[in-house]
């Protein structure tokens, strides 16, 4: 075994002339890829709505999907419900409400939140936190059930 741990060494070594490093040091912004920057984005938005909803939103999740897997056949006829916020027939998160799945297990509410269809209505990181953060007020009022200036201004 010892010399299996050796030989796997030589072989990331090779000409002596030491281990290979990263293509980009991790200090350098390039590091983190788009869906990291998209991710660190989403929980900047969701932080400052659960500062003032804490409480409230100890039973919802959060998550990021690169595309929605609801598009509508028809656009021009599309009706929306209310835990979708949408640009015309595109969406742009879902509410998933807390259920049961098949196995007989509870699950949690989720808000899910498209990556690809918000990025591409952005210009830049800060027009995507706007975006970003009006998408995740209107989520929050839907799972809430009050509107979205109260869930804006907080409870009050």
């Amino acid at each position: 075994m010892r010399t299996d741990s050796i030989r796997a060494r030589r072989a990331r070594d090779r000409r002596s002339r030491g281990l290979r490093s990263p293509l980009l040091p991790q200090s350098v912004p390039a590091w983190m890829s788009r869906a990291d920057e998209f991710d660190a984005v989403v929980i900047e938005a969701i932080a400052e709505i659960d500062a003032k909803w804490h409480d409230q939103l100890r039973e919802l999740n959060i998550a990021v999907d690169d595309v929605p897997r609801m598009l509508p056949i028809d656009p021009s006829t599309i009706q929306w419900p209310a835990e979708v916020s949408a640009d015309r027939a595109v969406p742009l998160a879902r509410l998933i409400p807390a259920s049961v799945d098949a196995e007989g297990n509870w699950t949690r509410a989720q808000v899910v939140v498209f990556r690809r269809p918000l990025e591409l209505r952005s210009r830049d990181r800060d027009d995507l936190a706007d975006l970003l953060r009006e998408v995740l007020i209107e989520q929050v009022a839907t799972y809430l059930g009050i509107d979205e200036d109260t869930v804006e201004n907080g409870p009050g």
